[in-house]
């Protein structure tokens, strides 16, 4: 659990300190670690907590559908993003993937950096404490990095400790990122593109809807430009049911449109990324 980051707590705001089995505070606040390695700092009385994000099946179902490689495509150009931007950067990067989800980002951006010969303490922050247990299990002790179960909207770091900050699909907490990036900071948001799985709603729906893309300027941000990532993926069974079960629409579709779900055998759909690049002011 070695991480040069400092954690603040989210009881009384001071410095985290690694203690063994967790950390803690001066003031004696403590925060276990669980088993599979992550620390969870989510407050039973914290308004955040009530939205316990994403459930077992939803987590289960996405890391199945992501290490088949689908989405690797999009993963290997935001990683090659997030390598050439610290590259020749002396020192280590202290990176933040708010809302990591299981992991899988995390540990291919990681791996990236690694790569390049580039340093890298980072954390992981995820309102799903499922999610959190999957992704803290991605990386072995040692590894210069930590996941902990928190809300983006409430992230458990000091000001200005960012030097990175990666939103994959996630809630966008901009006063959060904000406050934890340094300044010149990157920022990386991957969004999807309007017609993003258009064939999955096809299929389900009646009457499909394109995917609304946000505008591009943040309040606070220097944007830096737009990467498009698209293609089509082919899918059978199982993967089609993992696809659907990941995505908001499972629970947001009628019993009929599941039921269609449920009985397509194969199915071919785009894909559409958008990897956007900010920096902060």
């Amino acid at each position: 659990m070695e991480n040069e980051f400092t954690f603040t707590c989210p009881v009384c705001g001071r410095p985290l300190f690694m203690q063994e089995g967790g950390l803690g505070c001066e003031k004696g606040h403590r925060f276990d670690r669980a088993r599979s390695g992550y620390v969870n700092l989510l407050l039973p009385g914290d308004k955040h907590a009530k939205l316990p994000g994403d459930n077992r099946p939803m987590v289960n179902a996405r890391r199945a559908f992501l290490e088949k490689g689908f989405y690797r495509p999009m993963a290997e150009e935001l990683a090659g993003e997030v390598a050439a931007a610290f590259a020749g950067r002396k020192g280590e990067v202290r990176l933040l993937d708010a809302g990591c989800g299981e992991g899988y980002y995390t540990r291919l951006v990681f791996d990236r950096l690694a790569e390049a010969g580039t340093g890298c303490a980072l954390v992981g922050v995820d309102i799903s404490k499922f999610a959190a247990e999957k992704a803290a299990k991605r990386f072995q002790p040692g590894e210069k990095a930590v996941i902990a179960a928190a809300s983006v909207f409430r992230l458990p770091l000091a000001e200005e400790s960012c030097d990175g900050l990666m939103s994959l699909f996630a809630p966008f907490a901009r006063e959060e990122f904000l406050r934890v990036l340094k300044p010149g900071g990157w920022m990386w948001e991957v969004i999807p593109g309007a017609r993003h799985l258009w064939q999955l709603k096809e299929a389900v729906y009646d009457r499909p809807y394109p995917n609304e893309v946000k505008d591009y300027p943040v309040e606070g941000f220097g944007f830096m430009g737009s990467r498009p990532v698209a293609g089509e993926i082919a899918l059978r069974g199982e993967e089609i049911a993992a696809l659907f079960q990941m995505t908001p629409y499972y629970y947001k579709t009628s019993a009929e449109g599941q039921a269609r779900a449920a009985a397509l055998e194969e199915l071919t759909t785009e894909i559409s990324f958008e990897i956007l690049s900010y920096r902060k002011k």
